[in-house]
């Protein structure tokens, strides 16, 4: 009796063969794992966007074409954001002009939430801007936080990020190179 009250339950405690579960492999090599930069086999144009930064001026996202642009979806409650931050401030420190580095708070606590915590991690060159209601959120389809989406200079995007990164890193240089608008090198963090 004890066994077929087991292989009941096993039954319906184990997924289906055709559930994304069941497919799950960890250990696949074509998986890409958080943190990975994740193309787009078609670059569409990025979602029509005005962020509000802290002192609650607005740009369009538009306003940043012909300059590639990293848009960081991140909130101040989030344990993996706050640990990729820095990496995104060094990225533009270093890279200056040749990139804008956006980061969209989602917090729906506004400046009041997020002031803080920009002073606390010494963001000075990343442009950080706020998303109570989560519009950016939605316009680029976000499951989850921090997500990253890097655009080209003419407002297409090329891929995404899911996941903190490490953005100041030879990998992920190596990833923005290419994008970049002129062919020079670019310097790995020592960080």
């Amino acid at each position: 009796m004890k066994w077929a009250v087991v292989a009941v339950l096993l039954f319906f405690l184990a997924p289906p063969t055709g559930s994304p579960a069941a497919k799950c492999d960890t250990d696949a090599p074509d998986r890409t794992k958080l943190g990975e930069f994740i193309p787009v086999p078609d670059p569409a144009p990025a979602p029509t966007l005005t962020l509000s930064d802290l002192s609650g001026n607005t740009a369009d996202l538009s306003d940043f074409r012909g300059k590639l642009v990293v848009v960081n979806l991140w909130a101040t409650w989030c344990a993996p954001c706050l640990e990729e931050m820095p990496s995104l401030e060094r990225l533009q420190s270093r890279l200056r002009e040749r990139i804008a580095v956006l980061a969209v708070s989602e917090d729906r606590g506004g400046s009041k939430a997020v002031e803080p915590f920009v002073a606390k991690l010494g963001l000075k060159s990343v442009k950080t801007y706020l998303d109570p209601k989560s519009a950016v959120g939605h316009a680029f389809d976000v499951q989850g936080l921090p997500t990253s989406f890097l655009i080209d200079r003419d407002g297409k995007v090329l891929g995404k990020v899911e996941g903190a990164a490490v953005w100041d890193s030879p990998k992920m240089l190596g990833v923005l190179e290419p994008f970049l608008a002129d062919n020079s090198i670019v310097r790995t963090s020592t960080h």
